[in-house]
């Protein structure tokens, strides 16, 4: 594990002497409060000074963390797929990706109750400059990609990932998540940037085909759907900015305050799929594409297509097509109470006389039924063909 040092979690060895380096920090402390309300400082502080695994941070003071975010937070989750998950196997989740802590927090809580292997995790190491946070990251579970490296250093940082995520599943037999592409979705179209693939495929033996390395590793794609996004507003600075062409750039705190946000913001309803294991549709794509860019392409397409299919479509997706659209094409999909919140959030959160702000809010919740649609139309045309 030497190569992975600046990149790895904590072993269990080194969990109990982290813990006392964050003890005292008052993030943890609002944490633990807000967790368990009823308890004294000083006892929670001494069970988790009892703790020496991660496994054991994680199901004492996480995963309750986790169950209280939902119960303050949300109107609940619901889950479907997780029956196609085998115990004691690992699996490379590759999921989209909405909320930089929730996303897989929420997935590890259900493989937990499931009775499934938690995964490891990639985040930015952007997010995790602050030392709490730092250390909080690597007991949890997560593996670091570096950002805003130069070329050569980014290929060789890759290299690094590539070969940690290999260690982890075909090694450890621990599950790793990861999302389709760098950085968190901010207009609702979630497709799988090919780099995130490459970098994967960097671990696969010589003279062994990407595709086949891609069947040991028991890929399954996650669709995680918000029936509100907690940091909608937030994400608009960054689309305006693209739909001027202008490069965006982050103020000082803002990582900070969207992982906040996201936590403690208004969700409502939460839905996480579990899609198919996709070793037999990488043989079909084996057999049936030629050419390493195509296949690898296709391999994408087949991540996106699970994805947004997998999608829940809460109402909130269907109010913002039909104003985007200025129609009532889908108002069998939401009552008048609903729409009505919406758009009270909608008009408080976004100045209505900026067409290219009001466009961009609609969309980040429109284009999951816009891409939904267009690829059930493509299946359709497609069986029209073959029939």
């Amino acid at each position: 594990m030497s190569n992975f040092e600046d990149i790895r979690p904590y072993y269990d060895t080194e969990v109990n002497q982290a813990i006392r380096q964050i003890i005292d920090h008052p993030m943890l402390k609002a944490m633990m409060n807000f967790t368990f309300p009823d308890w004294s400082d000083a006892y929670w502080k001494d069970l988790m000074l009892h703790c020496h695994s991660i496994r054991d941070f994680q199901i004492n003071f996480i995963y309750p963390g986790v169950k209280k975010v939902l119960e303050k937070s949300s109107e609940g989750l619901s889950t479907s797929g997780f029956e196609k998950l085998e115990k004691n196997t690992s699996y490379l989740f590759i999921s989209n990706h909405r909320d930089i802590i929730l996303d897989t927090s929420l997935l590890n809580a259900c493989l937990y109750e499931k009775g499934l292997f938690m995964t490891t995790s990639a985040i930015g190491d952007n997010l995790v400059k602050k030392p709490f946070l730092r250390h909080l990251s690597k007991l949890t579970r997560n593996f670091m990609i570096k950002r805003g490296l130069p070329a050569r250093e980014l290929l060789e940082s890759s290299k690094v990932v590539s070969s940690y995520i290999r260690h982890s599943l075909l090694r450890e037999n621990r599950s790793v998540w990861i999302a389709q592409r760098e950085g968190r979705t901010k207009d609702g179209n979630d497709l799988t940037h090919k780099g995130v693939l490459k970098m994967i495929s960097m671990a696969s033996d010589e003279q062994e085909h990407f595709l086949d390395y891609f069947k040991r590793l028991n890929v399954v794609p996650v669709s995680i759907s918000y029936e509100y996004d907690p940091t909608d507003v937030l994400k608009m600075p960054e689309l305006l900015a693209l739909a001027r062409q202008e490069t965006y750039v982050k103020g000082e705190n803002e990582d900070f305050t969207t992982l906040l946000s996201g936590i403690i913001g208004q969700k409502k309803r939460i839905h996480i799929h579990i899609g198919d294991v996709l070793t037999d549709n990488i043989d079909q794509i084996k057999k049936t594409v030629s050419g390493n860019v195509k296949q690898l392409q296709a391999l994408a397409d087949l991540i996106d297509e699970q994805i947004i299919l997998g999608y829940k479509l809460w109402p909130t997706k269907f109010i913002a097509c039909d104003l985007l659209m200025d129609s009532n094409q889908y108002s069998d999909q939401y009552t008048p109470e609903q729409k009505a919140l919406f758009e009270k959030r909608f008009r408080k959160g976004v100045d209505q006389n900026n067409p290219v702000a009001v466009k961009s809010y609609l969309s980040m919740y429109a284009n999951p039924v816009i891409n939904q649609k267009r690829i059930l139309k493509s299946h359709s045309d497609q069986s029209i063909k073959t029939g």
